[in-house]
């Protein structure tokens, strides 16, 4: 079992920036890669990016390519989401997740997820 927990949300002005990051415990050794999803009101849960353990890979989607950047410490078992140019859309649930298997790259899933954070609420005002 991996066990992940996120912080790093709050309440931020349009423009502004946060940093979000999740702590990996228990059997990280058979995690292949990370990915940092978000559900926002009346909307589906989607990836907004993800990271290969093994080869440092990444993704991201369309909305937030060039603003996001997805990265890890693998000292600290810690994967971070540093978010720039925020905006009102970027309001949402941020869950950081785990998959035992590797992805290919491309978008990514929830249902292909084997492991999930509570979540953190990021607000995004006008």
């Amino acid at each position: 079992q991996v066990q992940l927990a996120e912080s790093g949300g709050g309440l931020v002005q349009a423009g502004g920036s946060l940093r979000l990051s999740c702590v990996a415990s228990g059997r990280t050794s058979d995690v292949k890669a990370y990915a940092w999803f978000r559900l926002a009101p009346g909307k589906r849960r989607e990836g907004v990016s993800w990271i290969s353990t093994i080869d440092d890979t990444t993704y991201y989607s369309v909305p937030v390519k060039d603003r996001f950047s997805i990265s890890i410490d693998n000292a600290k078992n810690t994967v971070y989401l540093q978010m720039n140019g925020l905006s009102t859309e970027d309001t949402a649930i941020y869950y950081c997740s785990a998959i035992r298997s590797e992805l290919i790259p491309g978008p990514v899933y929830d249902y292909e997820m084997d492991y999930w954070g509570p979540g953190t609420q990021v607000t995004v005002s006008s």
